[in-house]
């Protein structure tokens, strides 16, 4: 029996071996993950490794796991807190990794298969444009009020319409009118890309019948319906609800000690592009569904100020429906007992 612990990174990886006992066998540095294979294949009996997930810990997870009987890929963040050491090299985290996978204390993350985890990085980099095209059309508002300009309030100024007004305005400079033309350059390239993102992004969705499922859900698009499926990918890897509304994160932050019990702001760990796409749809549902409309209203307590809670509290609650959804592979039912 082997314990590996690969301390990873783009240049070079520092690795420990541990035996069964526990004791030192061999500790070094290769340049690659693809490096370390021949040597992981040396060992005799049972072989179990362990790494920090990073970018591209599951392309390292692909090379591995043909090759040995485990592949560990441990949480950084919970890692921090079981592990610390004031002397900190890539051979010590080394050391301490296979330390940890000998004790069986290394916190795991799930590692999804390759197909998920592309679908993951579509619905990354499309939120990554709509990002970058929602600041182009900020510096344009900014570009029309640092010029005096006001823009019409119908139509909207990006519709077809509302950029043929942007394009025939003159700005009172020659710069100012570059700087317009550039940005609507920028945003009608970001719209293309949007496109064609969602050209794709649909055709995995049309295919997954777990995304349609969601999709009965009052208020829950496509976008919002298969960052879900694929984020959550495994449902039964989740033991119950409240493991769920953890993972994305929508759980306040807890400091209780004695009788003081106190709850603050959520800690935004989780994958943001999911948590973003959930509080829009829970916005949408509200409206459109009396099951979530009345969950919103109990959060709120008829209390204006309460808004803001009583959204990421309804978003909660749609997170763990739709876990469940998924976990019995059944359709949105409106609550009798919740709406009335």
């Amino acid at each position: 029996m082997f314990y590996v612990g690969l301390d990873v990174h783009a240049r070079q990886v520092t690795f420990t071996v541990l035996d069964g006992d526990g004791k030192l066998v061999e500790r070094g540095r290769v340049r690659s993950v693809e490096e370390m294979r021949p040597r992981l294949k040396r060992l005799r009996g049972r072989v179990e490794v362990c790494y920090e997930a990073s970018c591209g810990y599951g392309h390292s997870y692909d090379l591995l796991h043909p090759i040995v009987d485990r592949v560990v890929v441990a949480h950084p963040g919970h890692l921090r807190l079981i592990y610390r050491s004031r002397s900190k090299n890539d051979r010590n985290d080394a050391d301490g990794l296979a330390k940890l996978l000998y004790l069986g204390e290394v916190p795991e993350v799930h590692v999804p298969s390759l197909d998920v985890r592309a679908w993951r990085e579509l619905i990354n980099a499309r939120s990554q444009v709509i990002d970058k095209r929602t600041r182009a059309k900020c510096a344009v508002r900014s570009l029309l009020r640092s010029a005096g300009e006001v823009p019409p309030r119908s139509p909207n100024l990006w519709t077809k319409t509302g950029m043929r007004w942007l394009r025939a305005i003159d700005l009172p400079t020659a710069s100012q009118n570059l700087r317009r033309d550039l940005l609507l350059e920028e945003i009608e390239g970001f719209h293309r890309q949007v496109l064609r993102l969602d050209q794709e992004l649909n055709h995995k969705g049309q295919e997954s019948a777990a995304v349609q499922r969601l999709r009965t859900i009052p208020g829950v698009g496509p976008r919002t319906a298969e960052a879900m499926v694929a984020f959550v990918d495994d449902p039964h890897r989740f033991p119950n609800a409240k493991a769920v509304g953890q993972y994305f994160v929508l759980v306040p932050r807890q400091d209780q000690s004695g009788d003081r019990n106190r709850l603050g702001h959520i800690t935004r760990e989780g994958p943001s592009v999911v948590r973003r796409l959930i509080a829009e749809a829970a916005w949408q549902a509200r409206r459109r569904s009396p099951t979530v409309g009345a969950s919103y209203d109990r959060a709120q307590r008829a209390d204006p100020q309460r808004k803001k809670i009583a959204l990421v509290a309804t978003a909660h609650y749609l997170v763990r429906v739709m876990w469940a959804m998924l976990k019995r592979e059944t359709e949105w039912r409106e609550s009798v007992q919740l709406a009335a």
